[in-house]
């Protein structure tokens, strides 16, 4: 008989607070390398809950072992876009996981990133 591996498969719970307001959907994106961080074809797993007034709770399912980042932000007018002004300075809110914005753009993956080795439970406030 061949022995057979398994790959541990974890849940990330993500509590997202100071949510304005209960329009649109609160999206989530996962990352898992510097090279693909805030890239539309880089999300390795991505979810979105309707927004509430204050915060929301998204499980992200069948994460395997290993080292991601986390993009969140408030798609409020539900067009599924961030939406930016003529500065490409977000208009709508963004988080991500262990970093805030910087004031001449997004944190590195490096400054975001975290281990899974079992469940694991991270809350962003907005």
């Amino acid at each position: 008989m061949i022995p057979m591996t398994m790959i541990a498969q974890n849940t990330i719970s993500v509590e997202v607070s100071n949510i304005p307001s209960a329009e649109g959907k609160v999206n989530i994106a996962v990352y898992d390398s510097e090279t693909t961080f805030l890239k539309f074809e880089g999300v390795v797993k991505a979810s979105s809950v309707e927004a509430k007034k204050g915060k929301v709770n998204l499980k992200l399912e069948n994460i395997p072992e290993g080292e991601y980042a986390l993009a969140i932000f408030h798609d409020e007018n539900g067009n599924d876009k961030l939406d930016k002004n003529w500065l490409g300075i977000p208009t709508e809110k963004v988080a991500f996981s262990k970093a805030k914005m910087k004031t001449f753009g997004p944190p590195s993956y490096r400054d975001c990133c975290f281990k899974v080795k079992g469940d694991k439970a991270i809350s962003i406030t907005f």
